[in-house]
């Protein structure tokens, strides 16, 4: 029976292995198994954490709309209550970002609320 080498194969998942870890510290960057692991677990984590930023960056809505609306004497929760009797559209990032960058219309917009 005729030999069968499959050392080309092996060396290029190693190769692929590293490479993707590379830049991690010390073993994990250099042993084939630490990176392994820390490739697996990095994977979980950019998984979870995809979900949690949507709701960081809902939470940061809220306080730059909190923060905008406190100097004209409104809460955020009531101008939320408010603006949703009212029928208003507008979401929390729509609003977050029209306060931030046009106070002037971002005013206009609470004025109609009222």
């Amino acid at each position: 029976m005729s030999r069968v080498k499959r050392g080309v194969n092996a060396l290029k998942r190693r190769k692929s292995v590293l490479k993707d870890a590379k830049g991690m510290r010390h073993g994990r960057s250099r042993k084939e198994i630490m990176a392994k692991v820390a490739l697996r677990k990095a994977g979980v984590h950019a998984f979870a954490h995809r979900k949690d930023k949507k709701s960081d960056f809902r939470g940061l809505w809220m306080v730059r709309l909190n923060a905008a609306l406190r100097p004209l004497g409104w809460s955020f929760s009531k101008f939320i209550d408010a603006a949703k009797k009212k029928g208003f559209d507008l979401n929390r990032k729509v609003l977050s970002e029209i306060a931030q960058q046009d106070s002037v219309a971002f005013e206009r917009i609470v004025a109609q609320v009222k």
